[in-house]
């Protein structure tokens, strides 16, 4: 049957579960972070997703799950995704493979976002009052690792990039955790980012560029894996972003990861002591991985990731305990 318009919802209501890093503007959720979800549960046939496409120079990718179905690939390139089943109930998961990370993601307007502008429902189909996301609250901030640059293959593109294959999105699974999953390619604590995004003393606290990350209650655990792309580090520079972090989460405990290459690993360990907190921790993740691991002696590969999932998870464990 063909498709006959009924209501139209926006991203803000709250059958709509958004989980990740979204800004929100009138009628918009936007995201420029790989791994962010969203889902909804309907009863019917049909029902439309709605992205605005417009000045996108490249498209992001996004994985569609339709009930326990294998994801399906779609590119952002149209404003419209049509979702179909047979008649009854469905649960539909919308999570994003890849925000390119040498497309503009920082400024407005931008180069390469999801733009989630809400759902068209069928005249025939209902959407479902969902429940919240349950478990504890992870917050991962990270760079092109934590993103899932180049873990399908060594294509520097959105092609071999997949945010739900990052140990971030991994760990968060294992755990039963509702996650942030913040990686912006080649950031650093003081560097730079790609597509235009501030070094991570700058970034932190932000969706993007003028819409700031807000929080409804603090997270259990924010992981922190910073450091290998910055040329220079200090204790005293790793420790003003430990000390950011603090000021905006005061009652969560903090993790910061030593680069699985080693980078840095000491400058980290000493800022975390001089920060003096009980709630402030270290880990070291040397030994974790190894360059055979790795696309392209780097950036892990799938099963790279999933084995510093397997670390992390058992590490944060105690974390977690009460």
């Amino acid at each position: 049957m063909a498709f006959v318009a009924g209501e139209v919802v926006a991203p803000g209501d709250p059958r709509i579960v958004l989980e990740g890093q979204w800004g929100h503007q009138p009628g918009l959720a936007i995201t420029v972070n790989s791994g962010s979800r969203i889902s909804f549960t309907f009863n019917g046939s049909a029902v439309q997703g709605l992205f605005d496409a417009d000045g996108l120079t490249v498209p992001p990718h996004l994985w569609i799950t339709l009930d326990e179905g294998e994801p399906e690939l779609h590119l952002i390139g149209q404003p419209v995704i049509e979702l179909t089943a047979e008649p009854g109930q469905h649960k539909v998961e919308i999570v994003v493979k890849d925000v390119n990370e040498h497309s503009n993601r920082w400024n407005q307007p931008f180069e390469c976002a999801v733009v989630f502008a809400g759902l068209v429902l069928d005249s025939s189909t209902r959407l479902r009052l969902a429940g919240r996301p349950g478990g504890p609250r992870l917050e991962f901030y990270g760079d092109s690792i934590t993103q899932g640059v180049r873990a399908l293959s060594s294509d520097p593109e959105s092609g071999g990039a997949d945010g739900t294959k990052s140990y971030a999105y991994l760990t968060a699974r294992a755990l039963g955790a509702s996650a942030y999953q913040v990686g912006f390619g080649r950031q650093g604590i003081t560097r730079t980012g790609n597509g235009d995004v501030p070094p991570g003393l700058d970034s932190f606290g932000w969706n993007f560029a003028g819409s700031r990350a807000e929080r409804v209650e603090d997270s259990d655990l924010v992981v922190i894996n910073l450091g290998v792309n910055d040329e220079d580090l200090t204790p005293a520079e790793y420790g003003d972003y430990l000390a950011r972090v603090r000021s905006v989460y005061q009652r969560s405990t903090i993790v910061a990861l030593s680069p699985f290459g080693g980078k840095w690993a000491a400058e980290i360990e000493a800022a975390v002591k001089a920060a003096d907190d009980p709630a402030i921790h270290y880990i070291s993740t040397d030994g974790w991985i190894t360059e055979a691991d790795c696309t392209d002696n780097v950036h892990p590969s799938v099963a790279g990731h999933t084995k510093i999932a397997t670390r992390l998870t058992t590490a944060l464990l105690p974390h977690l305990a009460g």
